[in-house]
């Protein structure tokens, strides 16, 4: 039922639903599945009646633990530092809000961010729990984001991306490619490498696809108008090392720098030199042409 699991600084609550176990509570079986996260931290989030059962109602220390049971807890992380840097409104409607984000920031939780994320940012702001982010960009990525606003529409802009009925721009700043002719598409198979946060570029039948022209050439570094037909993760990144031009200030593509992993400090004057420029696509609700472009630049 909607409005049983209410939002927190504007962070949903998460599911669990209970693996098979020996423990006599659901406290026992948190603490065991989550590792990371200590005993007393457990205790504190059902005192402050952050973790409820699957009828929206907290829990005790005491609760007893079923197999299969459904639990909702609020994720938490200690000292969340702040992201100094703002997101942008570009457009609000009743179904759709398309946001600029700055680098560093991510669109979701994940990892040490739970409340510096543009989603929770932004249901605080407009104060709407419904919004949804119809698609995904890099943490260290800037730029368009497009959000549903409204559950009953949702599918209607979702099917946008899923059919490919939407034209995403990038621009990347990369060294430059005189050897190599452009417009080009650079088509490969795409799949999770290692460690775990990263992709690479496999031999098989190819599952990303990129358009590649060039916008400026004077120099070392040229600027890059990147069109990317499928969605892949990082995708844009892996194409263009792939090419041996990595973006500027890309820390994972084509090797992994010194000390660069989830969680580790972020260098405010490296932003990655990509960014989501422009979207076009004919609304599914009104027919009309629509275009957003990010008033953001490298």
């Amino acid at each position: 039922m909607p409005g049983q699991y209410p939002l927190r600084n504007g962070v949903a609550a998460s599911a669990l639903q209970l693996p098979p176990g020996a423990w006599s509570t659901v406290l026992d079986c948190l603490c065991a599945h989550f590792p990371a996260i200590s005993r007393e931290r457990w205790l504190s989030r059902i005192e402050r009646a952050r973790v409820l059962d699957a009828s929206g109602v907290p829990i005790d220390a005491h609760t007893p633990y079923r197999v299969g049971i459904r639990i909702h807890y609020y994720r938490e992380v200690a000292s969340e530092a702040p992201i100094p840097f703002a997101e942008t409104v570009l457009h609000a409607d009743a179904h759709l809000v398309v946001a600029d984000k700055p680098h560093f920031l991510p669109v979701t939780p994940a990892g040490i961010h739970v409340e510096e994320t543009l989603l929770a940012r932004l249901i605080r702001r407009l104060g709407n729990p419904e919004l949804a982010p119809l698609h995904r960009i890099d943490r260290g990525t800037a730029g368009l984001v497009l959000f549903s606003a409204d559950r009953d529409s949702r599918s209607h802009y979702q099917a946008l991306f899923r059919t490919r009925r939407i034209e995403k721009r990038y621009e990347a700043l990369a060294p430059a490619l005189p050897q190599l002719t452009f417009p080009l598409t650079r088509s490969s198979r795409i799949e999770a490498g290692e460690p775990f946060f990263r992709m690479r570029d496999v031999a098989g039948v190819p599952n990303a696809e990129t358009r590649i022209e060039v916008i400026a050439c004077e120099g070392d570094i040229w600027r890059y108008a990147l069109y990317p037909v499928s969605g892949r993760k990082h995708q844009l990144r892996v194409h263009m090392a792939a090419l041996g031009a990595a973006i500027v200030n890309d820390d994972f593509y084509p090797r992994l720098a010194d000390a660069r992993a989830p969680g580790s400090a972020d260098d405010y004057s490296r932003p990655l030199k990509l960014l989501a420029q422009a979207v076009d696509f004919i609304d599914p609700l009104s027919g009309a042409a629509r275009r957003f472009e990010s008033r953001l630049s490298l």
